[in-house]
């Protein structure tokens, strides 16, 4: 759990940052190349092959090539169609995915995580809910997108961690994670990318910096991590858990506008979500004992 708030907390700032100072002056997948670069970078003097069979490895690359590479496509991609608290708001969903994606994947069905992650959207659907009109579709549509991706690369690494031994140092393997962002973000900059829209003050290479070194880098390894070690339910809560730590982020340094009310009492359904997940999941060991 330390693992997933403290990543929140880390990513607070990043919806901000590419809606600031990148979205619509960067190149997308030239930002998406940059980050998945530096944070492969960060594993990659770490990285011993021989830690994991072939087929194992290349699991691990699907996991990177589609949690990061191919999430990140979308999510830039959204940034053009919409604002930051709008690509907040369409984020909602990721929890009720990843119930289903995990109990799909485990092959079982947990009422309890859907409920609860149910009870997420629900909060997070307070702080943003502003009326959406036609012109959002397409925006609607990327962002889920990203969601799907981002829901199954972290309960598909769930399920690699459930196969895999229990001390195994992750820090030395998880340089595949990033080699398989890579194969998605090299060919669609090659393919699609603005080589005239490249980052054009030091504050945007420094942006560019932060984010694949810390929120990337750093981000991803400590939230798969903490994704192993909670159950599903409340990694389905902890993921719209974003949504106010973002919407306080971009109300406080960049003074936009939030409704604190809302902000505050989205928060607390959220809250109040884990403690019902929490308490579900004692009173079914309890029953099972």
């Amino acid at each position: 759990m330390g693992y997933l708030i403290s990543v929140t907390a880390l990513w607070a700032f990043s919806f901000s940052l590419i809606g600031v100072y990148l979205a619509g002056q960067v190149d997308s997948y030239f930002a998406v190349l940059v980050r998945v670069t530096l944070a492969m970078l960060v594993f990659l003097p770490f990285l011993r092959p021989s830690l994991l069979r072939g087929k194992q490895r290349i699991t691990l690359m699907a996991l990177g090539a589609i949690q990061l590479g191919v999430m990140y496509t979308f999510l830039y991609q959204s940034f053009l169609l919409l604002s930051v608290p709008e690509v907040l708001l369409f984020t909602i969903f990721t929890p009720v995915y990843i119930a289903l994606l995990d109990d799909l994947l485990f092959g079982r069905f947990t009422p309890i995580y859907l409920l609860t992650a149910l009870l997420a959207v629900v909060g997070a659907a307070v702080i943003r809910y502003d009326g959406i009109d036609s012109g959002f579709w397409l925006g609607f549509f990327v962002v889920q997108g990203a969601n799907l991706c981002f829901a199954l690369g972290q309960v598909g690494y769930r399920r690699l961690a459930a196969d895999l031994p229990a001390d195994l140092a992750w820090h030395n393997v998880f340089g595949w994670f990033f080699i398989g962002a890579m194969v998605v973000a090299l060919p669609a900059y090659l393919l699609f990318g603005n080589s005239a829209a490249l980052p054009s003050t030091p504050l945007q290479w420094g942006v560019l910096a932060w984010l694949g070194l810390a929120a990337s880098g750093v981000g991803y390894f400590a939230w798969n991590q903490g994704a192993t070690r909670v159950d599903a339910g409340t990694l389905a809560i902890m993921n719209n858990a974003l949504i106010p730590a973002g919407l306080l982020v971009n109300l406080v340094i960049w003074s936009r506008e939030a409704d604190i009310v809302r902000l505050l009492l989205g928060a607390l359904i959220m809250a109040a979500s884990l403690w019902l997940n929490h308490w579900l999941l004692q009173r079914r060991k309890v029953a099972a004992a």
